[in-house]
């Protein structure tokens, strides 16, 4: 009898635990957004637009590049843009006549510039490379030679930096400029690669640029180190604090995968990183420097980040990186002020001209203007409405505007990458389908009562997914223009449905539906 009743209690805990396992594993597969219309979380953070990167200076004076940053300016709204090499030669600012006297010339930059500026756009202003005439020595970093040696006369670098600060106050005013940002060259922690010099070198470089600066109008913003795998943020904040050198914001760069810093052609081979904070940890990381550093109220500007710091990874040209890039900036929250996405367009020459159209180019666009996946992270996060809703989802983003309209943006990332066993120059130019991940239900509460037309965009495997197209083509060398136009119309970020629906007095809007991996959905609900 006793045997009998032990073995029952067995089988019947057995079958408890069965059907507990079934009912976790389901409820883990069934997503539930729930919001209410009228409990606010605040004005929505919109870090993710202050600032885009793009590859040089130079490559700012063509009309395809100027049509692009445009067209990003317009549908994503980003309000700075960040480069490299506004002082190298091509840019001619720069010489020294037969007696060694400087003489300066912005031409060339005030195109530029003034470009920007009708657009209601601002440059972040990176100072480098150097000038060969003011160079002391003859290395250089990339097809476009951008020279990576310290000055020989720190003295006339302070000039020229000061000299260019005042032309720009003359040509915009110091209330414009006093709205700009002037961040001291690039990645000097890579030596050799972006600086021969030494961190002392580096120290007393960006201690001649602040003062050249400040000696312009002290209510300018100056910061650094610009550095590669968030590095020298105690470091610099010291060296300032120390020596009462000005600083008014830190900047520096991270990227999704798991090793190496710098890799000009793209040829060493990447890995996306496995680890669930990858990008996000290093900027909470570099926020907790700050606060417990001598200056814990700077700022803290990414002036770079991506999945992969190489010109030649296809994730870039993947699908999986919407879901990535949203992701990684919801982790973020309010620890940066702002995450500079590398780069806006594939009109990038770091490597040289390049002669596919897809070749895992750091872009939200490719060379021809086509949108890849990654672009409609950022015009869905622009159509946020400027108040966020309370949401638990940690995937997700809610928000309302002043119109009424309702906003779900949300996504699923599942990093498939197999690991160390595979490279993302290998995994990610395959036809890779998404598996579901079960259904997701949205419930908006409180709405006001009327009617609405949904909105519902979707971006995934096979949805606006251009890369896929690409390789349905047999990825051809060049694309004629009829290829090209096919894409960008099937990929153009419409919505895939449109739907009236009236809300009643109860004032409950709610949708169920399936959802895959690396899906990126978002419903907008507009009072008519």
């Amino acid at each position: 009898m006793k045997k009998s009743l032990i073995i029952l209690f067995v089988f019947v805990g057995l079958a408890s635990f069965k059907s507990f396992a079934q009912t976790t594993n389901a409820d883990s597969q069934n997503r539930i957004i729930k919001v209410d219309f009228k409990k606010e979380a605040g004005k929505l953070n919109t870090m993710f637009k202050e600032c885009i990167g793009a590859g040089r200076a130079n490559e700012g004076l063509r009309a395809d590049w100027q049509q692009q940053l445009a067209l990003v300016k317009k549908e994503c709204d980003f309000k700075y843009i960040r480069f490299h090499g506004l002082l190298t030669d091509d840019m001619a600012v720069y010489r020294e006549d037969e007696k060694g006297n400087p003489e300066y010339n912005y031409q060339y930059v005030d195109v530029l510039f003034d470009y920007i500026i009708s657009l209601k756009m601002k440059p972040f202003v990176e100072l480098g490379f150097m000038p060969n005439a003011l160079a002391s020595g003859k290395e250089t970093i990339f097809w476009w030679k951008g020279n990576v040696t310290p000055p020989k006369d720190y003295k006339k670098w302070e000039d020229l930096i000061k000299n260019l600060t005042q032309h720009f106050t003359e040509r915009y005013g110091a209330e414009e400029v006093k709205t700009w940002y002037f961040e001291v060259w690039n990645e000097p922690n890579l030596s050799p690669g972006f600086w021969t010099g030494t961190q002392a070198d580096y120290f007393k470089l960006y201690e001649y640029s602040a003062r050249a600066i400040k000696s312009v109008n002290t209510a300018y913003r100056v910061g650094g180190p610009a550095t590669a795998g968030a590095a020298w943020v105690p470091e610099t904040i010291d060296f300032c604090a120390k020596n009462n050198v000005p600083m008014d914001f830190v900047s520096t760069h991270t990227y999704g995968v798991k090793h190496g810093y710098l890799d000009e052609f793209g040829t060493s081979g990447t890995i996306l990183s496995q680890d669930e904070f990858s990008v996000s940890g290093d900027i909470l990381n570099s926020r907790k420097q700050i606060a417990t550093s001598a200056k814990p109220n700077l700022e803290l500007h990414y002036t770079e980040w991506s999945t992969s710091y190489t010109p030649a990874d296809p994730i870039h040209d993947s699908y999986h990186s919407a879901a990535y890039i949203l992701q990684k900036i919801k982790q973020v929250g309010n620890a940066a002020n702002s995450m500079s996405y590398w780069v806006f367009t594939d009109i990038f020459e770091e490597a040289g001209p390049r002669f596919t159209p897809f070749h895992g180019g750091f872009g939200l666009l490719n060379t021809q203007g086509i949108k890849k996946p990654a672009y409609f992270s950022y015009y869905l996060m622009n159509k946020l409405g400027e108040t966020e809703l309370q949401n638990s989802d940690k995937a997700s983003w809610t928000s309302k505007n002043v119109k009424g309209d309702v906003q779900v943006l949300l996504w699923d990332f599942t990093n498939t990458h197999p690991g160390d066993k595979e490279l993302n120059q290998t995994y990610y130019i395959k036809d890779l389908p998404s598996k579901e991940k079960g259904k997701v239900k949205i419930e908006v509460d409180g709405m006001q009562k009327g009617k609405y037309v949904l909105e519902i965009y979707k971006v995934g495997y096979k949805v606006n997914d251009a890369y896929a197209d690409y390789l349905a083509m047999n990825k051809p060398s060049q694309l004629t223009r009829q290829q090209v136009n096919s894409i960008k119309e099937k990929n153009n970020g419409a919505p895939i449905a449109t739907e009236k629906i009236t809300i009643d007095a109860k004032g409950t809007f709610s949708k169920e539906f399936k959802i895959n991996e690396n899906d990126v959905v978002m419903l907008n609900l507009i009072k008519q």
